[in-house]
């Protein structure tokens, strides 16, 4: 089935649409449903962009936040109304219905055309149509292909559409160092930047945007809570509680903390682990081979990419680290076998 030429048809007479993110959505999520719907806008359907809960500030300059639905802070109401009138929803960057929160379920009862866009591994099963590949480096690339087999005489790619697919590609990949970085993907964000993206900006509003209070807690992170397991090739942060009251951290300020791991010599597996009030969050990064996404998944409840992946734990902090050394424990073959191959 050619996918694209489906949704086409489908979108080729105005529709009622609804494009879903998942929960505290990063910038590939957000950047590529905001282009998405900026597009679909051209094309006269009418767009609603629902969040389930609050984007990071940080985002908050990418066009078209000001229309963004928060549903954890909205009136029930009109959210509802909104979903149960769409003829299609658009689910972006992410597969697993658990990811939309208490979204979820109104979500899936909806009667609207389902459109799954995404690039990681996870098995979609509430959804029509899936347009998907691990391939692609980021959700934004989905949308770029999508959005170029649906140009017409009426509309094309703008500045505003393409500095938001831009800024979720160059995330997700990191700035273009990440192993999902390839020929293809260089290609896109050329061809974006043909429409005017302002990509210095974008770097500086994306990494040269700190708060004092977040620059201070990323040298008290690296000074007290960063612990190194040299014989795993392996570092981790536990921040907790207490850690994010103390320096007044808001939504975003712990976002990248992880990649200080892997930037020591000898390390290829890295993790963040959070104290949150409703669970303890992990972020777990590796270089080369070693697949995080399948520890996230099997002892964390979650899942991802090789390098990159999430999960939760509803044990205490204490428990959580403890958990994950073991989890590094017995991989100690594996991670030893991947550093003699991609360690430095």
């Amino acid at each position: 089935m050619d996918i694209l030429a489906v949704i086409k048809n489908l979108l080729s007479t105005p529709k009622h649409i609804v494009i879903t993110v998942h929960a505290r959505p990063d910038a590939d999520a957000l950047g590529a449903a905001l282009g998405l719907a900026a597009f679909l806008r051209q094309q006269k359907h009418t767009v609603s962009v629902i969040s389930p809960t609050p984007y990071p500030n940080f985002l908050s300059w990418l066009p078209g936040t000001d229309g963004v639905i928060v549903y954890d802070q909205a009136r029930p109401g009109p959210v509802l109304r909104s979903i149960q009138q769409a003829d299609i929803i658009f689910c972006v960057d992410f597969s697993l219905l658990q990811r939309l929160h208490a979204l979820g379920e109104i979500v899936d009862k909806a009667q609207a055309i389902k459109v799954v866009i995404d690039h990681h591994l996870d098995k979609v099963n509430f959804t029509d149509l899936v347009l998907c590949s691990s391939h692609a480096a980021a959700a934004a690339e989905l949308v770029y292909e999508l959005i170029k087999a649906l140009v017409d005489e009426n509309t094309r790619l703008d500045k505003e559409i393409a500095t938001c697919l831009y800024t979720g590609i160059m995330t997700d990949t990191s700035s273009f160092k990440n192993p999902n970085t390839t020929p293809q993907t260089h290609r896109i964000t050329a061809d974006l930047m043909e429409f005017g993206v302002d990509v210095p900006k974008i770097h500086r509003l994306m990494y040269d945007n700190n708060t004092l209070n977040r620059l201070q807690f990323i040298s008290f992170a690296i000074a007290e809570r960063l612990v190194v397991l040299p014989q795993y090739h392996t570092a981790y942060f536990a921040i907790r509680a207490a850690d994010t009251q103390r320096f007044k951290l808001v939504m975003g300020d712990t976002e990248g903390l992880v990649n200080y791991t892997l930037s020591m010599r000898g390390i290829i597996l890295g993790t963040l682990m959070s104290e949150k009030a409703e669970a303890i969050r992990l972020s777990l990064r590796s270089i080369g081979d070693f697949p995080v996404d399948v520890m996230a998944r099997t002892h964390f409840g979650g899942g991802g990419h090789k390098n990159a992946a999430g999960g939760s734990s509803a044990l205490s902090l204490e428990a959580t680290v403890a958990k994950f050394e073991g989890c590094v424990s017995a991989s100690k073959e594996a991670l030893a076998k991947n550093y003699k191959v991609h360690g430095i």
